[in-house]
This record gives structure tokens, C-alpha cells and sequence, in this order.
């Protein structure tokens, strides 16, 4: 006998879905990695969770009473754990494929499929009829066009706040739809998705780099490096608005994280579109957010422009690589395309530890592996240590944020690794600095020596706006030589940069050198390049000896 069910769970099967996920007042949906799709867009009930699972059950579970209940069912596309649980007015039922030799929940939710093979829209409800639970009604409807609009959070949602979620909690109920206003902003992607996607569809579609949204303001986006207000926006946001919208595409820990410390950070992808990388926090006005565009695809070197020295550098058998630079400069764009560019060209094991995982890579030539912090490891320290015994070529460690982390990349790459990392420094001079200023006074004398021997190369960067729209990446080149070596070594760093001038032949440059040849290109403005030089006055200066007149760019 074919149960009403098994539409749904046939459809899990199907398209390798990790989880099929039924909850009181939201669609049906299946959770697929860290993506959710919609396969039915409309609002279940309890009793139609209840008339659902009731077949299946054994006689002796008490579905429909409150509590938790879990059994296995053979379903006709393979067998399937089930959990249901009820709180009050609200159940929530998931659904798990059991693979042989597993049968614990656990374990099967932690098992990732294959990838979805497409993208269409599923269209499980076309040969029910109205008896099916009432749920066959809803598939013979149009998608609806989801408007972003500002109405409240569901009220009895707020209210439930205080209980205890169940282990695998969907998205939390859309409410009604309220009238939109007139120039609201409109999406007619998938049926379903999160309400968030629409405006992060908007970012992209006007070449935001990102997107911010704040209690009672409208949203608004950066663009080659100004943040402006959308226009089609004419409302400002609430924060009980911002909390839904954010609580709809974060995963458990991170909606864990902001509960405990009020803010969290998370990756967020929508399909053919982009990665974004997600920033949750409270502030004054209450809950906000920053959205940052990932390309879903990685600029290449030659894409970027990558200079002989820099694509040398991706070739070291061992040492340590530091790409530095202000929030914003691109250097997670700039490493992506080195680590692409080894991924193409070498035959090793590459390990990323991010907070979170922003460019996503797929193993060509190399074998990749993404950790992420927080979610696959406890810490940036942790995942170094770890990667030790995993028998890595190339570690990239995200961020050099802590001594112990400073100390473990080091010692990685004087074992015999070629390991990347980033800081937020603004020239190689002071990246050197920092690295050695965050040990013990008694301890920078042995840092220096090893740092000295390990570091191979510093590439420092910040974004400057092209004459015509968008920016180009001025960088400083510093490749680690005896005799960069050695001011390493005895504690000179000041003099790195007249070491870098008169080793230009081997790739080094400066970041004035850089931006005094992007201006007589013209592609950068001078007043550009004095506001965005680390020396202004010496930046001045060489532009004045060039030909260029910069006296505006101090008022």
C-alpha cells in the first residue's frame, strides 16, 4: 500500500536530500548541505503533519500527543528514520534516508549526499487530489512572487522563544503577507526561498560588494567603495524584521552564537547567484546585519592580474605566505586565486581553515579540504594543530588572529608546508611587526629567528577606485631574501622598504612604487592614490616629481 508520504520521501531519495523537514506553518522542504529547497509552498498543519505520519507509525507510538516520538518505516524508495515532535500548537517531523549499516540519527544527519544534479522546481503534488490532506491544492497554484515588505514577526513565534527547540527546527513561520509598498523590492526566484534572497539578489544585480542592514534604516549597499541607500527601498527596517530574515538562512550554531554573545558570523549561498558571507549582531537600534558578495566563481590569477612574483610564490614547496590588508581590500579574493592557481598547476593536499568558508573549491588537480571554524572545528589553533596529521601540501589559515595560531603557522611551515595566511596590516614592514609584537618580550628574539627562516613572502593590498567605475588592488610585493633575512633577524624592519626599492628585479615593489604606475596608466585618479597611500606626504611627493598636481586631494 503507497502512503501519502512517500511522494515526499521518494523526492528526498531522489535528489539526495539530507533531511525532509515538515513543521506547523511552513512549507515542506528538503535540506540539502547547508541549502534548504521548498518542494511544497504552502503552510502545513499539525493535524496534516499528524494524518502524514499516523499510517507509518506503529501502532503503539502516540503521534499527535505531546512529546517526541522516533521510529524507522520502510518507505518504497528505502528505508527512513523518523522524529516527530509536538510543543504545545506546534509540531515539527524530520525525516532521515538510513544507508546500510547505519541506523542512528546522529550519524545520519551528519552524513553529507552528493550534490544536487538541477535546480527545478519540484513538482511532487500533480497526481493528488484534494483529499491528500488538504496539501494537493497548494501545487496546483502559481509560485507567488515573494515581496519584501516590512510587516511584524509572527507573534505567537516570539512568544515560544523561551522553550526548547527541537534538534533540527525549520525556519520559523512566514507570516501572512502584508500590502507591500509601492516600490518594494520584488523576486520571482524559487517559491519559498528565504525572504533575505531577494534583496541579496538586488546587491549583486547592481555590483554590491556588500549589503548592511540596521534598525530603522533602509538598506543599503557598497559599491566601489560608497554606501548608499537602495532607492526601490522606501521603508525603513525594523529589527524584529532583520531577526526573521537572518533566522530563516542561519544554521544552528550560528543562531546559537548570537543567542550567547549578539553577534555570529556564517556563510549564506544562493544558487547560481553567489556566496555571501554573513555577519549577525545587536547594536543600539537593536539587530543588524553585513552581507558580503562571494563570487560563486573564483577570479583566476590571470583574471586578477597577478604578477610573475606572486604566482611564484604559489609555487614554494614550504614556507609561509602572508596576505595582508584593511577589512575590505580583497584579500580573500587575492588568496583564492593563488590557492586556484596551485589547485591547477600542483598534485597536493590543500587544507583551508576559514571563519567562515567563503570561496568554495572544488578539487581539480589538488585535493581540497574546507574546515570551518566554529562549525568543523573548534578554533583557527585547533584546525592548525590538526592538520598537522593530516597530511597536508598547502594550509590556508584564514586569519592570523592569536599568538598560538601566529606560533603553529610558523612551525607548520618550517616542517616542510607551504602555508597562507592574512592580517590586517597595511605594508609588508608592519605585517612583520605584528606578527612578532603579539609574543612575550622574552620570546621575539627566538620569533624573529624563526620567522626570519620561514616567511617567504608578504602581499600587501587596499582597493583603489578606477577612473570609470569599480576598483583596482594596489599591492606591495615583499619577497623574503638573505637580506630581508636578516633585518628580520636583527630586528631592522625599518629598512625593509629601502631593501624593496633596489630589488625590483626580482618582483618587490611598493606600494608607492604600485600606485604611482596605476595613476600614469590612468586608471587611477592622483587624488585617489594620495587619499588611499599609507604615506600620504611621501605619495604626494612622487607624484608631484611625476607631473602630477595633487593639491585638491588635502582639502
Amino acid at each position: 500500500m503507497t502512503n501519502r508520504i512517500d511522494r515526499f520521501i521518494e523526492a528526498m531519495f531522489r535528489k539526495s536530500a539530507d533531511t525532509l523537514l515538515f513543521g506547523t506553518g511552513t512549507p515542506v522542504r528538503l535540506r540539502i548541505g547547508s541549502q534548504e529547497r521548498v518542494i511544497l509552498d504552502k503552510d502545513v498543519r499539525t493535524e496534516q503533519i499528524v494524518k502524514l505520519l499516523r499510517p507509518i507509525a506503529p501502532t503503539s507510538m502516540p503521534i499527535g500527543e505531546e512529546g517526541e516520538t522516533r521510529f524507522q518505516y520502510e518507505a518504497p524508495m528505502g528505508r527512513v528514520q523518523v522524529k516527530a515532535t509536538i510543543r504545545g500548537d506546534r509540531m515539527t517531523a524530520v525525516v532521515l534516508p538510513i544507508r546500510p549499516g547505519v541506523d542512528d540519527v546522529a550519524e545520519v544527519v551528519r552524513h553529507q549526499h552528493a550534490p544536487v544534479e538541477d535546480d527545478a522546481p519540484l513538482d511532487l503534488m500533480s497526481n493528488f487530489v484534494e483529499s491528500a490532506v488538504d496539501l494537493a491544492a497548494a501545487a496546483q497554484e502559481a509560485p507567488p512572487v515573494i515581496a519584501m515588505s516590512a510587516e511584524p514577526p509572527d507573534e505567537g513565534r516570539r512568544a515560544r522563544r523561551g522553550g526548547t527547540p527541537p534538534p533540527s527546527p525549520p525556519p520559523p513561520p512566514r507570516p501572512a503577507r502584508a500590502p507591500e509598498p509601492a516600490a518594494s523590492i520584488r523576486t520571482s526566484s524559487v517559491a519559498g526561498e528565504p525572504e533575505i534572497n531577494a534583496v541579496l539578489r538586488d546587491l549583486v544585480a547592481r555590483g554590491g560588494s556588500d549589503l548592511h542592514l540596521t534598525s530603522g534604516e533602509r538598506p543599503r549597499i557598497r559599491k566601489d567603495g560608497d554606501i548608499a541607500a537602495m532607492e526601490a527601498w522606501n521603508e525603513p527596517l525594523t529589527s524584529d524584521q532583520i531577526h526573521r530574515w537572518m533566522q530563516e538562512v542561519a544554521h544552528d550554531q550560528a543562531r546559537a552564537a548570537f543567542e550567547e554573545a549578539n553577534d555570529a558570523d556564517f556563510a549564506h549561498e544562493i544558487a547560481d547567484v553567489a556566496r555571501f558571507r554573513m555577519n549577525w549582531f545587536r547594536d543600539r537600534n537593536g539587530v543588524g546585519a553585513v552581507m558580503r558578495t562571494i563570487p560563486s566563481k573564483v577570479l583566476t590569477a590571470d583574471q586578477l592580474g597577478l604578477s610573475p612574483a606572486i604566482r611564484k610564490l604559489c609555487e614554494l614547496p614550504k614556507g609561509l605566505v602572508v596576505v595582508t590588508g584593511p577589512t575590505g581590500s580583497g584579500k580573500s579574493t587575492t588568496l583564492a586565486a593563488m590557492i586556484d592557481l596551485i589547485n591547477k598547476t600542483r598534485s597536493d593536499h590543500i587544507i583551508t581553515i576559514e571563519d567562515p568558508v567563503e570561496f568554495v573549491h572544488k578539487s581539480i588537480r589538488c585535493l581540497v579540504n574546507q574546515r570551518e571554524v566554529h562549525s568543523h572545528t573548534k578554533s583557527f589553533s585547533a584546525a592548525l594543530r590538526a592538520a598537522l596529521r593530516e597530511d597536508p601540501d598547502i594550509v590556508l589559515v584564514g586569519e592570523l588572529r592569536d599568538l598560538e595560531t601566529v606560533h603553529i603557522a610558523i612551525e607548520t611551515a618550517e616542517t616542510g608546508h607551504l602555508v597562507f595566511g592574512t592580517l590586517h596590516t597595511n605594508t609588508a614592514a608592519s605585517t612583520v611587526d605584528r606578527m612578532i609584537d603579539q609574543f612575550p618580550t622574552d620570546h621575539q628574539a627566538q620569533i624573529r629567528v624563526m620567522l626570519s627562516e620561514s616567511l617567504r613572502g608578504v602581499v600587501a593590498q587596499t582597493l583603489c577606485k578606477k577612473k570609470g567605475g569599480g576598483r583596482v588592488a594596489c599591492m606591495e610585493i615583499l619577497i623574503a631574501n638573505n637580506a630581508i633575512s636578516n633585518l628580520i633577524r636583527e630586528g631592522k624592519t625599518f629598512q625593509i622598504a629601502s631593501i624593496m626599492q633596489t630589488n625590483r628585479g626580482i618582483g618587490m615593489q611598493t606600494q608607492t612604487d604600485h600606485m604611482l604606475r596605476l595613476v600614469q596608466e590612468d586608471t587611477v585618479d592622483p587624488k585617489e592614490a594620495y587619499r588611499k597611500a599609507v604615506d600620504p606626504t611621501l605619495m604626494k611627493q612622487v607624484l608631484e616629481r611625476a607631473g602630477f598636481q595633487v593639491e585638491d586631494a588635502t582639502a
